[in-house]
């Protein structure tokens, strides 16, 4: 397989990782139909444990089954597929090599009390990811949390064993708690400022939600507003200042897909994240909770949409 010079470009960034790590992040980067474009399309699922099994897959029954998703990320021509353990145990032999796999090796649940701290409890290891043949970790954090700090200092520690097997780090860095509001965990500061966060704590990948023009803090908005007049007008600019947060564009960062939407609302934002320079999307239930047709459907226009074709 020969290495792009886009792909080359972006590995060239992460000047500290071993070999085995950026073996691993080039696996993702060169997988699938975008593969070494610098664009990424990624299948998490992850939903079952943050929102349960039958308000994530009840829409679309086969969604039940682990194989479901491995078969849809593989057809589909993904780059990467995400899930907890137990999700990538249940297919980890039959799709092995298939597909590169990333552990979310941290979750929550919704049966918690409203009024609990967002926090996450560690449901894997690296070792886990090591074992079962994956290329990367992923991680959440909410910066806000009352949690965010044990979070951080958690992912520092997990990063650190990470890099060391060679397994590449990706961070889902959201803002939640704390005083946030709903619209607050959306800002174009907030969510800078945690895609930065998240930068910092050693992420090869940063998956943010897609930013609003919402400022939060009155400090940011005199810096946005009255000292240097940052266009966030538009959500590709906005995607544009986020890229700019993390190292001037120097780490991967894919935006979330979130609740779900209409298929042109799908479209819309992907273009809005490629003419931002953004890397990419991860879509989780605004594809398999639609019927397998459909989502290969949406994911080869999500593909060709980056290409530049639509």
């Amino acid at each position: 397989m020969r290495i792009t010079k886009k792909v080359k470009q972006i590995l060239d960034y992460y000047e500290s990782d071993n070999p085995g790590t950026l073996a691993n992040l080039c696996r993702i980067l060169m997988h699938g139909k975008l593969g070494g474009t610098g664009k990424l399309i990624i299948l998490p699922v992850d939903q079952g444990f943050e929102h349960g099994p039958d308000r994530s897959f009840a829409i679309n029954a086969q969604a039940y089954d682990p194989h479901y998703h491995y078969k849809l990320a593989i057809d589909a021509g993904l780059s990467a597929y995400a899930a907890p353990l137990g999700m990538i145990e249940a297919g980890a032999k039959t799709f092995a090599g298939q597909i590169p796999l990333i552990l979310k090796v941290n979750s929550s649940n919704s049966l918690m009390r409203k009024e609990a701290v967002p926090d996450q409890a560690i449901t894997s290891s690296p070792k886990d990811a090591v074992r079962l043949g994956c290329s990367a970790i992923g991680f959440t954090i909410y910066p806000g949390s009352d949690a965010s700090l044990d979070m951080i200092s958690t992912i520092r520690e997990m990063a650190e064993e990470a890099k060391s097997y060679g397994l590449a780090v990706i961070i889902w860095s959201y803002a939640r708690g704390g005083d946030l509001t709903k619209d607050d965990e959306t800002a174009i500061d907030v969510i800078s400022y945690a895609a930065h966060i998240a930068a910092l704590a050693g992420a090869h990948i940063i998956k943010v939600k897609p930013p609003t023009a919402h400022i939060t803090q009155a400090e940011a908005k005199k810096v946005f507003e009255e000292i240097h007049d940052i266009n966030i007008s538009s959500l590709s600019q906005r995607i544009a200042h986020v890229k700019r947060a993390c190292f001037n564009g120097r780490r991967i960062v894919v935006f979330s897909g979130g609740a779900s939407k209409t298929m042109a609302d799908v479209y819309n934002e992907a273009r809005a994240i490629n003419e931002g320079d953004g890397n990419g999307s991860i879509i989780g239930r605004n594809a398999f909770q639609r019927p397998r047709e459909e989502a290969l459907k949406m994911f080869t226009d999500l593909t060709n949409i980056y290409l530049g074709k639509m």
